[in-house]
């Protein structure tokens, strides 16, 4: 059986934030006066939700935040995670996103643990650029440590997401490209979503995927190689083989008539679009003593309200209910 929206999009991927806690504080992401808007549910119900997701075809689940290498019962989580199987009787695949602080001690275990991939969020390769980004002293240094203990704890392909602003950090192109030749790792630029605690998105200041493929072509030209159907990123390789460049474009090359997602928040709200208006309350279900039947019914209704798209730059576009710290990478 699996989870279909009423567009006919199989969804197969779900993003489970476990905490709204972040030991950074990203200047385009989260302002210096806000913390955690939004709690945290116990271990047992993020489990208890996922195993009713994977029973209606889910195969892929993330864990996100806020930071989630904060959160405590992490590793056993995870463990708890690769004990469950798909429909088919495959093994689930497990992914986080972290900003990276804390990978180097956690890398070892969460492989150990089960975990297939990680994700890393680093938004400059110069440590005094990034140190200004993110508001953390020496984090650089850490987050580098991080990103080579996951490569050797077979965590692969590590990614490393870098959110592009024009002015801000496009100077960083070229610097990511020779990153991830040196490093063996996929660095994926992102391109800037109105998302952000402060709201001061506008189209200016977006750099495209055809900006990014042009100036990438100074240090070295891309050429483009096959992705799958429900890839949110275009992938390239250099031009000699060596070193994996993703693009992820919502805004100049929106990819939602092939989205195959769905989020849970930290305080366990479905949301299906980063750019809902509208959450669905499936903690509140479980704490009236909902059962798995009565869970998968109301999670089959939240998909058959899943937004068709989104319409960011659009004549009358309504922010989202939540900003992208607070919905979960």
């Amino acid at each position: 059986m699996s989870l279909t929206d009423k567009y006919g999009r199989d969804i197969h991927d779900l993003r489970v934030s476990i905490t709204d806690r972040c030991n950074y504080k990203c200047v385009y992401c989260r302002s210096g006066n806000h913390g955690p808007s939004f709690p945290e549910l116990p271990i047992a119900d993020y489990l208890r939700m996922v195993r009713v997701f994977i029973g209606l075809g889910i195969t892929k689940v993330r864990l996100t935040g806020g930071e989630p290498l904060l959160r405590q019962g992490l590793v056993d989580m995870v463990r708890e995670l690769g004990r469950m199987r798909t429909l088919d009787g495959r093994r689930l695949d497990i992914a986080i996103t972290t900003n990276g602080h804390l990978l180097a001690e956690l890398a070892q275990p969460l492989a150990d643990a089960g975990l297939s991939r990680v994700s890393v969020s680093m938004d400059a390769v110069e440590p005094q650029h990034f140190a200004r980004i993110t508001r953390a002293p020496n984090g650089y240094e850490r987050v580098l440590a991080g990103i080579r203990t996951a490569h050797s704890a077979g965590l692969n392909p590590v990614k490393v997401n870098c959110v592009l602003l024009r002015g801000f950090n496009d100077d960083q192109i070229t610097g990511f490209g020779r990153f991830a030749r040196d490093e063996g790792v996929v660095v994926r630029f992102i391109e800037f979503m109105p998302l952000e605690e402060d709201r001061v998105w506008s189209p200016e200041i977006v750099v495209t995927l055809d900006e990014i493929v042009e100036r990438m072509a100074e240090f070295m030209p891309l050429r483009e190689i096959e992705h799958q159907h429900s890839e949110t990123a275009r992938r390239y390789v250099f031009e000699d083989g060596i070193g994996e460049i993703g693009i992820i474009a919502p805004v100049s090359h929106p990819f939602c008539g092939q989205c195959s997602r769905i989020r849970v928040t930290s305080d366990g709200k479905i949301r299906t679009c980063l750019f809902s208006v509208r959450e669905h309350d499936l903690a509140g279900l479980m704490a009236t003593g909902a059962s798995e039947e009565d869970m998968a019914d109301f999670i089959r209704g939240a998909v058959d309200h899943k937004e068709a798209r989104h319409h960011i730059g659009e004549p009358g576009f309504v922010p989202a209910s939540r900003t992208m710290v607070h919905i979960g990478g």
